[in-house]
């Protein structure tokens, strides 16, 4: 199936925003792309009655013209106009861009957001989310068993999934043929100053965890098991070893910079597909690390049933099928596989949209840390990576 990349040239103020707060893990590759607007409106502009759905770049599928089809489908078939905005460069930035008006219940500007489980978690916990009907979105049945009652939204009436991912090992596959297999192997001399790491503190500590042994997704861990992690990225950071840290990585393995990364499943895949097939990706055999993105409607939203709606069309197993052969990301739709086989025969199988029960085996989703930790250990990192 081919995809076509989103197209900045368009997109002045997105550029700006770039410039300013730090290009994300996708918008560069949406610097890449050839057609198209990423603030794209599927055909419509900020108009007073449309739904405004932010999200971040290259997460729907695309067409060959910029437009998004399924969001088109969705227009056509239910006269409800959509403004799709790829406006999330990451998710701390973003909240800090809306935080003052949506503590204030002024409107943000958005009826729809994509957010991480821990962003979803802050703003269920802080009361910024509108609660929605699940039956009023019967699709949304179809919602993986394992995601139904998250431990920050049970029942998911303030959230629900929208993809998810992994956080693992990646590498130029001509320049390193054996591979990587551990996290140690990030730490060979031969990588010194060709190794970038995600600039997410959940995803890059909790591998490093797995590899001394402590499942991060356990609440059996706290301060010292986080320390003794951050110390290993301390000791690479201030040795120079780690060449950069940043949620827009692909740009250090495309130059080949960068040789290795701790690095997210989907992004590889992208990449390959838009520069030939010249990375690798792997769970390290210590095991990975399982991410998952959000749909969460702002408290300060009046839209809640063309909002419902919306929702409740991604959840069609067609529509998630179609939207998971573009993004190559984990689609939490039951019968999107079975649906795969008239979209994209060739991604039935493929273990980054649809893992089995033993590659989800061998991967955690980091505990929801109490506020006093999430300030405390971000804190932490971010002085570590220097940000």
């Amino acid at each position: 199936m081919e995809r076509i990349p989103v197209h900045m040239s368009v997109l002045q103020e997105v550029a700006a925003k770039a410039a300013d707060a730090g290009l994300s893990r996708r918008a560069f590759l949406g610097l890449l792309g050839a057609a198209g607007g990423a603030a794209a409106l599927s055909g419509c502009g900020k108009k007073a009655h449309d739904v405004r759905w932010a999200n971040m770049t290259l997460y729907l599928d695309q067409d060959d013209d910029g437009g998004f089809p399924t969001l088109e489908q969705f227009q056509d078939e239910t006269g409800i106009s959509v403004s799709y905005l790829e406006d999330i460069e990451d998710y701390d930035g973003f909240h800090g861009k809306v935080r003052a008006r949506l503590e204030a219940g002024q409107d943000i500007g958005y009826d729809l957001v994509v957010l991480v489980d821990w962003m979803t978690a802050r703003w269920v916990r802080g009361n910024l989310t509108n609660t929605w009907s699940r039956a009023a979105m019967p699709n949304t049945k179809n919602l993986r068993p394992q995601l139904e009652n998250v431990d920050y939204d049970p029942g998911r009436t303030h959230s629900i999934a929208w993809q998810s991912g992994f956080a693992g090992l990646a590498w130029n596959k001509k320049k390193v043929p054996d591979g990587l297999h551990s996290i140690d192997d990030l730490w060979k001399p031969e990588f010194a100053g060709r190794t970038i790491i995600v600039s997410e503190m959940r995803d890059v500590l909790g591998l490093v965890m797995r590899s001394q042994g402590v499942d991060p997704g356990a609440s059996t861990w706290g301060a010292d098991e986080f320390a003794n992690a951050l110390d290993v990225v301390t000791a690479h950071m201030s040795g120079g070893h780690i060449r950069k840290v940043t949620g827009a990585f692909t740009p250090e393995l495309i130059s080949e910079d960068a040789l290795v990364a701790i690095a997210w499943s989907g992004d590889i895949q992208q990449i390959n597909y838009e520069n030939g097939d010249r990375w690798a990706f792997a769970v390290p055999d210590s095991g990975g690390m399982l991410w998952n993105d959000n749909l969460v409607m702002p408290a300060t939203s009046d839209k809640v049933t063309d909002v419902q709606k919306l929702v409740d069309f991604y959840y069609d197993p067609q529509v998630a099928a179609t939207v998971a052969a573009y993004v190559n990301y984990i689609t939490p739709v039951v019968g999107a596989q079975e649906a795969m086989a008239t979209i994209a025969p060739e991604l039935v199988d493929d273990e980054l949209i649809f893992p089995t029960d033993e590659t989800l085996s061998n991967v955690s989703v980091f505990r929801t840390l109490t506020p006093e930790e999430d300030a405390d250990y971000n804190g932490q990192f971010l002085t570590v990576i220097g940000s």
